[in-house]
């Protein structure tokens, strides 16, 4: 999809610093962190969310990317949280399918909403 921003990371033509990488996802920090780690693991092809026809391939390796993920940031062995967002009312600003990783402190209290950021 030419004028999605993650498919452009994806494809290397915006310039990112890749926390993971292989054929099939790209990971990378999140813009807006909502926690000292906050990293989003993006395939390289377009979905727009989980609702989409995604290949059972890519599901795989959007989850088996999120351990190496948590690895490369500190957080594997004290915790994090993962999150898929699904469309407008759940928060999903960016629609093309993506994962956040989200630790680096302590969860639950202070996790703000995309609309309470305005």
């Amino acid at each position: 999809m030419s004028d999605c921003v993650f498919c452009m990371i994806a494809s290397g033509e915006i310039p990112s610093a890749h926390v993971y990488a292989d054929d099939d996802v790209v990971a990378f920090d999140d813009i807006a962190p909502q926690a000292p780690v906050h990293t989003l693991i993006v395939p390289r092809v377009h979905y727009s969310s989980i609702a989409d026809e995604v290949p059972d391939g890519i599901l795989l390796a959007l989850l088996r990317a999120v351990p190496a993920v948590a690895e490369a940031k500190g957080v594997a062995s004290s915790g994090y949280r993962v999150i898929m967002n699904t469309g407008d009312d759940a928060g999903q600003t960016v629609h093309h399918l993506h994962v956040h990783v989200i630790g680096g402190r302590p969860l639950g209290e202070g996790m703000v909403r995309p609309a309470e950021r305005e």
